[in-house]
């Protein structure tokens, strides 16, 4: 059978196939590392692509990078991604100072405005970057779009093209090197330190973006990013608390730089803690987790376990007690006609990945016990055999077709050594069973540890028992 073509598959997944829309912004996508997601090909320009990603090989053969050159006092600065360190590290330190040394003192009224603020923003983020446009699983009218788009950039994430790229592509290499926030590396690494360093070129992947290019409001927002961001982020929020509550630096310091600080540490909880703190309800192959902390700060996105096993869910919470408020909000915007086509993976194949995980952490639990020898690697014994090996051992009885060696259990039968020496030497199937006792499944799984053969008469009987206990019956061969 002919067999997928891997390079051109893979040319596919990442776009190179097509034509793309070329957006560029002159001074960065900011929060983006350019180095790591360069997606702004033009047609036919693959060769060109891969001659590059070539020529940086060879280069880095001979030269090594300097994320992998080890920190001294000489290089330390070039391991930094500094515009990032401005805005995550050094704005809210400035933030912070004001607040705490009584500069601007907080009101009550500025601090409620930040919180709807808040509230907005992790919408744009949530609703919008999140599950509208990384994985289209709804699809929103252009004044949902525009609020998105805006109120998005107010959290200081990038813009869109660059948020859904690089996401898609944590879901296309989620714990791999590739993965942009590889958990892999440690909790601080994929919580911040993958935006604070300098990437790995080495490790460079892309993504299909052309519905994001496709969409007028993304390209006209990562047109303007910085200027959109700046505006929705810190000066809006200033002018609003400047001429309701007449305290502009108020605005600016905590509807704008401390509110942009808690949202950037909620959303990136989801690419640390959601990936180490939780459950695994679905699949434990890979880091995601399920885990209502997050869940509780980030509007709904902690229920990531979920989230990795079915991108395409406008929902991350699938319980009517589990916090998700996006989930929500799309929901009532599709009752307005703001949204639509809200997507749901089947309720059949969501129990099939809950049933699965619960049986693999039950084969796994059944896994470390003894559980008695497998029949499969059970010697098979005529009447004559069994007869010989009784006057040998007296200790053996025959149970549902297979002999077991009682002798050390005599003394321990709750029963007494009289009946079970009674049974020494015969086929005690019936009295086992019913005849004298109803044994219990510990009874059964005690006795299981003390099988010496099969009797060759009794094999389906043997089989039917092993049945009954679970047992995964292996084909004897001879």
């Amino acid at each position: 059978m002919e067999q997928v073509d891997l390079p051109n598959a893979n040319k596919i997944a990442a776009g190179a196939n097509k034509a793309s829309v070329r957006v560029v912004n002159g001074l960065g996508a900011l929060m983006g590392s350019k180095a790591m997601a360069a997606v702004d090909f033009e047609k036919d320009s693959m060769a060109e692509m891969l001659a590059r990603d070539q020529r940086e090989k060879e280069h880095y053969r001979h030269h090594k990078h300097i994320s992998e050159q080890p920190w001294t006092l000489n290089n330390w600065h070039l391991h930094v991604n500094w515009v990032n360190i401005v805005l995550v590290v050094v704005v809210p330190i400035i933030g912070l100072y004001l607040a705490l040394s009584g500069r601007v003192p907080p009101r009550f009224e500025v601090l409620a405005l930040a919180i709807v603020y808040y509230s907005l923003g992790g919408l744009g983020i949530t609703a919008g970057y999140h599950r509208l446009w990384a994985h289209r699983s709804y699809s929103a009218r252009w004044p949902l779009r525009v609020m998105y788009a805006l109120f998005g950039a107010s959290s200081v994430e990038g813009s869109i093209k660059w948020w859904g790229h690089s996401h898609r592509i944590h879901h296309r290499y989620t714990d791999t090197p590739r993965d942009p926030y590889d958990a892999r590396r440690g909790l601080w690494y994929s919580h911040m330190g993958w935006m604070l360093l300098q990437p790995n070129p080495r490790y460079r992947a892309r993504a299909d973006i052309e519905d994001l290019m496709n969409d007028w409001v993304v390209r006209l927002q990562h047109r303007h990013y910085v200027l959109i961001m700046a505006f929705m982020a810190f000066l809006l929020p200033a002018i609003i608390c400047h001429f309701i509550f007449r305290d502009f630096w108020g605005g600016l310091v905590y509807a704008g730089i401390l509110r942009v600080f808690a949202i950037q540490q909620a959303t990136f909880c989801i690419n640390s803690l959601a990936h180490y703190l939780g459950d695994q309800p679905f699949d434990d192959r890979r880091t995601p987790r399920d885990n209502w902390i997050t869940a509780l700060v980030t509007l709904g996105e902690g229920y990531h376990n979920f989230h990795h096993e079915f991108p395409t869910d406008y929902r991350n919470a699938i319980r009517w007690y589990q916090y998700d408020p996006t989930k929500v909000f799309i929901y009532c915007a599709s009752l307005v006609g703001l949204a639509y086509d809200l997507k749901k993976f089947s309720q059949n194949a969501i129990q099939q990945g809950l049933i699965q995980q619960k049986q693999k952490k039950l084969d796994n639990a059944r896994s470390r016990l003894n559980w008695g020898t497998p029949l499969s690697q059970l010697p098979v014994w005529d009447r004559s055999e069994f007869v010989r090996a009784s006057r040998e051992n007296s200790g053996l009885v025959v149970i549902s077709g297979i002999v077991h060696d009682v002798s050390g259990y005599i003394t321990e039968h709750p029963g007494g050594e009289t009946l079970i020496q009674a049974a020494l030497g015969k086929d005690a199937t019936r009295a086992f069973n019913g005849g004298v006792y109803m044994h219990s499944n510990a009874a059964h799984n005690i006795l299981a540890t003390m099988r010496v053969a099969v009797v060759k008469e009794g094999q389906d009987a043997a089989t039917r028992f092993a049945a009954r206990r679970g047992e995964a019956l292996e084909k004897k061969t001879a």
